[in-house]
């Protein structure tokens, strides 16, 4: 008796491209796209609210890049990170980080050069000025930065970090697309130091894989706390801005898919109206259905003073306030760094002034709602 193969971290599932096409639109300063990827024949499942971890490859310009700074073959043997070897060119396109240095091959370059600055950016008490050197900075620029820092290729590898796999929020239902999940993507292009950079995972998707034809090994990551109500009647607030709206066209497909009665509203931000608008057609076609109670948007530079979804929801927060008393659920995904601390003061806030409770009581009430499961967050 035989057993299909099961797909996971160590085992990705090779699946195959079906749709990649462009979100934003010609004019746009970003460059975000929407994948559909086929899982046929896999037997991976997952839930809105889970992601899907793509396993990608580097970009072989750079790869070759290295290799020609290193002096070496692209055929010589060097060790993969955990077990076994494969030739140069090999290991640093499939397993090895070749982007952002870590700080053992810092460290090494420092000793083989003796280099005051390298060394210094090492002390602990740096490491704000070592994080702020790094940025913008790559493998390659060490090696040719510092070209009295000899390293054979053996050497070399066993000072990079292991090439990890991505996570990107499922953008789609299972009960809406049977067989496919799907992706929405920015594509990370970005100049510093001289030199233009790719994200790793974004411009693997948007530039090397081609239709039905390469592999792009996939397994779902399952989330444990990030999933729709379960009972189809209870409203939900969903905050995404950018690629943030990723999860929620999973969420608002699913609620359709199922029949939910609940009422859904949706904050969604951009630059452009006119050029990155992402899902509008989709969007604004659930709100003629009634799948969408409410749509806001908030396009940040179609007007002099800039407009967020934080803004969007304080000129909102009495209705906001009502439909957390009606048992809503609360859900935000995308930038960790500034949009959801500004999310979160906005929902601090309005539990203070709409709910008539003060600063300390309005922090005990949102970790009320996050215990309850009605405040979640997907942020990176």
């Amino acid at each position: 008796m035989t057993t299909d193969p099961v797909y996971n971290r160590k085992n990705p599932f090779p699946a195959k491209l079906l749709v990649h096409r462009m979100l934003t639109k010609e004019g746009s300063l970003k460059d975000t796209r929407h994948f559909e990827i086929s899982l046929e024949g896999s037997g991976l499942e997952y839930e809105v609210g889970d992601a899907l971890a793509v396993c990608p490859t580097n970009c072989p310009e750079l790869v070759d890049e290295i290799i020609t700074a290193l002096g070496a073959s692209p055929d010589t043997m060097v060790p993969l990170p955990k077990e076994g070897e494969a030739p140069l060119k090999e290991a640093l396109t499939k397993n090895y980080v070749v982007t952002q240095p870590n700080g053992k091959l810092i460290a090494a370059v420092a000793e083989k050069t003796g280099d005051a600055e390298l060394t210094a950016l090492l002390e602990k008490e740096n490491k704000p000025k070592l994080t702020e050197w790094l940025w913008g900075r790559e493998v390659i620029d060490l090696l040719l930065g510092y070209p009295d820092a000899k390293f054979e290729p053996a050497e070399f590898a066993l000072l990079l970090r292991k090439l990890q796999p991505r996570l990107y929020s499922i953008a789609s239902s299972i009960k809406a697309h049977p067989g496919e999940v799907h992706l929405t993507v920015a594509a990370v292009r970005y100049h510093s130091h001289g030199r233009d950079r790719k994200g790793v995972c974004s411009t693997y998707l948007c530039d090397r894989v081609d239709i039905n034809s390469t592999d792009v090994p996939v397994f779902v990551q399952t989330s444990h706390g990030f999933r729709i109500p379960t009972n189809p009647d209870t409203p939900m607030i969903m905050v995404g801005p950018g690629t943030g709206i990723a999860p929620f066209r999973a969420f608002l497909e699913e609620r359709k898919a199922i029949g939910a009665q609940g009422k859904n509203w949706l904050f969604f931000g951009e630059q452009r109206r006119d050029f990155d608008y992402l899902y509008q057609e989709e969007f604004e076609s659930y709100l003629e259905e009634g799948v969408l109670t409410r749509l806001d948007t908030a396009f940040s530079r179609d007007q002099e003073h800039k407009i967020y979804v934080q803004d969007r929801m304080k000129e909102n927060a009495a209705e906001i306030w009502k439909w957390l008393e009606q048992g809503a659920h609360f859900y935000v995904c995308g930038d960790a760094a500034r949009m959801a601390k500004d999310v979160d003061a906005a929902l601090h806030k309005l539990v203070e002034t709409e709910g008539g409770r003060s600063e300390e009581e309005a922090v005990v009430f949102v970790k009320q709602l996050r215990k309850a499961k009605r405040y979640q967050r997907d942020v990176y």
